[in-house]
């Protein structure tokens, strides 16, 4: 199985130390991953420094070294508790959400990201939910692919391509099948021995990894690889839930 890595919550007041740090690590294994910007952070649990005035700098610097910018939601809050079409969560900032006020967001979002040079033709729901409407608001937008889902390799449904995350993150690189499928890191939750340990697997493993790449075309998803990854997704949340009980 070939691995990208995919970085979520950038913001300006992210923890520049971690996003550095791990950035190093990328650059040594020469590694470009997709990264997930919040175009307006009003979330308070993604605020652990104060605001970096080159913020948008650091990112077309990112983009131009070859790095895949993403939008990652709007403001990255909360407001319904709907799964959607992959409910891995049941809370989010579009599912459940009415058309018009998502479409709104992500028309703002996709304005405040060009504004600033930065063209994104990935979404990354925060929460990983979203839901119908959401891709409508995405198409509409010009988006031509979402970041999420379960399967082996990038697949379409309902005119978007989906790029699929690891559904066992710890067992990934153990995947001996063809195919594709993208890691996660949460850099402000990680602490620095996690981040370590990461970067151990990373090199262990380079062998397995591959820059995100966008791609044209892909197979439409069959009705039986929807139903298993609903059934996968919904699976995931229970176990993870009971864990954390």
């Amino acid at each position: 199985m070939q691995v990208t890595i995919r970085l979520d919550d950038i913001t300006p007041d992210m923890d520049w130390g971690k996003f550095n740090y791990f950035e190093s690590i990328l650059d040594e294994l020469g590694i470009k991953p997709i990264i997930g910007v919040v175009p307006n952070n009003e979330d308070d649990t993604l605020h652990i420094e104060d605001n970096n005035p080159v913020f948008w700098d650091e990112v077309r610097r990112l983009r131009d070294k070859g790095w895949v910018i993403a939008m990652h939601g709007f403001n990255h809050v909360y407001t319904t508790d709907k799964g959607g079409l992959f409910p891995l969560n049941h809370f989010s900032e579009f599912a459940g959400v009415d058309y018009e006020m998502q479409l709104k967001k992500i028309t703002e979002g996709r304005k405040a990201l060009l504004e600033q040079g930065i063209s994104a033709d990935v979404f990354m729901a925060p929460g990983h939910t979203f839901d119908k409407n959401t891709v409508k608001a995405l198409k509409e937008n010009g988006f031509k692919a979402i970041t999420d889902g379960f399967g082996r390799k990038p697949y379409k449904r309902d005119g978007i391509i989906y790029y699929p995350i690891a559904e066992r993150r710890g067992s990934v690189f153990e995947d001996d099948n063809t195919g594709r499928t993208t890691l996660i890191y949460h850099l402000n939750m990680m602490t620095m021995d996690d981040i370590n340990l990461a970067a151990v697997k990373l090199r262990q493993n380079r062998d397995k990894l591959i820059n995100f790449e966008l791609i044209d075309n892909a197979d439409n998803q069959s009705g039986i690889q929807r139903f298993l990854e609903l059934m996968k997704a919904n699976t995931k949340r229970i176990l993870v839930s009971i864990r954390n009980k």
